[in-house]
C-alpha cells in the first residue's frame, strides 16, 4: 500500500530545477542503503578524465529519471487521456527511480570483462532480500516482480516499458541534459518542456503529436551529437581501454595464483566469478580505486604500469589507421614485442559506431536484433505515422553510423625506443 507523503519532499537540481517526491514509498527508496550507493557511482565512468566537470553520479540521474517520469505522467492525469492506466503510476515511478541501481563501478567497462550486465543486478537487488526489495513488498507481495518485468522490459503493459526504455524514454532524456550540463557543451540540449506537452499514450503506446515533430528531431539530433562529440570522444575511449585492461590483468593474474598484497572479498569474488549481491553492494568507485592505489606497487610491472596511467592521466596515444589490414597489425605487433611491450595489452583497435534512430518495423524482424518500437507521430486524423516518415532529418540519421578506426598505445616506450623501429612505423606513429 503506497501513501502519500503529508508534506512533499523536493530535491533541488541543475537540470530540472526542482525534483518533487510526493509517495512515501518513493522517498523510502531514495533513503535505502542500495540507492544511496548511486551517489559513489559517477554517471559517465572514465568521462571525468576528458571533461573535469563529469562527476555527476548515478544517483543524481537516476532522480531525473523520475522526474521527467513523473511529469509525464502528471500531464497524462491532468489532461485524462483514456491510454494511460493511473493504476500504473507507482509502478511506472519506481521503475524509473531504480531502472540504474544495478550499476556497478565503472559499470560498462567492468560489464565487458567480467560478462556481465547492469540491468540482472538492478532485478537481483529488486528480489533478493534488500533494503529495496523489502519497501517494494509492502506495496505488495508480488510488486518487485513487477518492477523487475518492467526493467527486463517484459512487463505485459509495454505502455510503462515504454516510459523507461525506449528511442524516446525518460532515461535518454536526462541523461542527454544531465551529461551536456556536467560535460559544459550544448550539443545535448533540447526542449523538453515542448517534448512533455506533446506526448500522448495511445493504443498502448506514448506517441507524439505531430505539431511536436521538430522538437524530437532536436531531441535526435542531440542524441546524434553527444555520442560523437562526448561519449566517443577518443580521449574517454583511452580511459576505459586501460581500465578494461586493469581488470583484464587482475583476473589473468588471479586465475594464475598470483599473491596479491590487497584483496579484499568482494573483489577476489568478482575475479572469480562468485560476487553475490552483498558484496555487489559494497563495490563502488572509491573501493575500486583504492585497490588500483594498492595495485600500484604491485610487483606485476603491467599492473602496477596500468594503474599509474589511469590514476595519474597518463592514457594512452592513438593515431587513425584508414584501413587497419591484417598484415600492418601483424607487423606492428612484431616490432612492439621487439622493444619489449606487450601487444594484448599495449595496443587496441578502437572503432566506435551507433544507430542514433532504429527505423525498426515489426513485419521487417531479423534473427537475434532487439525490437525497437519507432517513434510515432499522431496526425490530426488519429493516425500513427512512423516519424522518418515525415521527417528528412530523422532520415538523415537513420542506419549505422560509424567512425574512424584508431589504435592506441602507450607513446613513451616507442619514442625512447624509437631507433628500434622500422622507418615505416616511426612515420605511421609521428616520431
Amino acid at each position: 500500500m503506497n501513501l502519500n507523503i503529508t508534506e512533499e519532499k523536493v530535491f533541488k537540481d541543475p537540470v530540472h530545477k526542482y525534483i518533487y517526491v510526493q509517495d512515501q514509498t518513493i522517498w523510502d527508496l531514495i533513503n535505502t542503503k542500495e540507492f544511496q550507493r548511486l551517489r559513489r557511482i559517477r554517471q559517465l565512468g572514465t568521462s571525468y578524465l576528458t571533461f573535469h566537470g563529469a562527476e555527476h553520479s548515478r544517483f543524481s540521474h537516476s532522480l531525473g529519471v523520475y522526474e521527467i517520469t513523473r511529469k509525464i505522467i502528471s500531464q497524462f492525469e491532468r489532461n485524462q487521456y483514456p491510454g494511460w492506466p493511473n493504476e500504473e503510476k507507482l509502478l511506472a515511478l519506481c521503475a524509473a527511480l531504480l531502472h540504474d541501481v544495478g550499476h556497478g563501478p565503472f559499470s560498462h567497462s567492468l560489464e565487458e570483462v567480467f560478462d556481465t550486465h547492469h540491468e540482472q543486478w538492478t532485478c537481483s537487488i529488486l528480489l533478493e532480500d534488500t533494503e529495496v526489495n523489502r519497501i517494494l513488498r509492502q506495496v505488495s507481495d508480488d510488486f518487485p516482480e513487477k518492477v523487475a518485468a518492467v526493467i527486463r522490459k517484459t512487463y505485459p503493459n509495454p505502455i510503462v516499458a515504454g516510459l523507461i526504455s525506449s528511442q524516446m524514454d525518460a532515461d535518454r532524456m536526462d541523461y542527454l541534459l544531465r551529461d551536456a550540463y556536467f560535460t559544459g557543451v550544448n550539443y545535448g540540449n533540447f526542449d523538453l518542456e515542448r517534448i512533455l506537452r506533446v506526448l500522448r499514450p495511445v493504443q498502448g503506446k506514448i506517441v507524439v503529436k505531430e505539431s511536436g515533430m521538430h522538437a524530437i528531431e532536436h531531441y535526435l539530433m542531440s542524441r546524434y551529437q553527444m555520442y560523437w562529440q562526448i561519449y566517443f570522444h577518443p580521449v574517454t575511449r583511452s580511459s576505459e581501454i586501460i581500465l578494461r585492461q586493469i581488470f583484464r590483468r587482475a583476473k589473468e593474474l588471479y586465475e594464475k595464483g598470483h599473491a596479491f598484497d590487497w584483496m579484499p572479498d568482494p573483489i577476489r569474488k568478482l575475479l572469480d566469478g562468485t560476487i553475490t549481491v552483498q558484496s555487489y553492494l559494497k563495490l563502488d568507485e572509491a573501493y575500486v580505486q583504492a585497490a588500483f592505489l594498492h595495485w600500484e606497487d604491485e610487483p606485476d610491472t603491467l599492473l602496477s604500469d596500468l594503474c599509474s596511467r589511469f590514476l595519474n592521466r597518463r592514457l594512452y596515444k592513438y593515431i587513425t589507421i584508414p584501413d587497419p589490414d591484417e598484415s600492418l597489425l601483424e607487423e606492428i605487433s612484431r616490432q612492439f614485442i621487439a622493444i619489449g611491450l606487450n601487444p594484448a595489452y599495449h595496443m587496441e583497435i578502437d572503432f566506435p559506431f551507433d544507430q542514433p534512430y532504429d527505423v525498426y518495423r515489426p513485419d521487417s524482424k531479423k534473427a537475434g536484433k532487439e525490437e525497437k518500437t519507432p517513434i510515432l507521430l499522431l496526425d490530426e486524423q488519429e493516425s500513427l505515422i512512423e516519424i522518418s516518415a515525415k521527417s528528412d532529418i530523422v532520415r538523415s540519421i537513420t542506419g549505422l553510423h560509424q567512425g574512424e578506426y584508431h589504435l592506441y598505445y602507450p607513446e613513451e616506450p616507442l619514442i625512447g625506443s624509437k631507433d628500434k623501429l622500422s622507418p615505416a612505423l616511426r612515420e605511421l606513429f609521428k616520431i
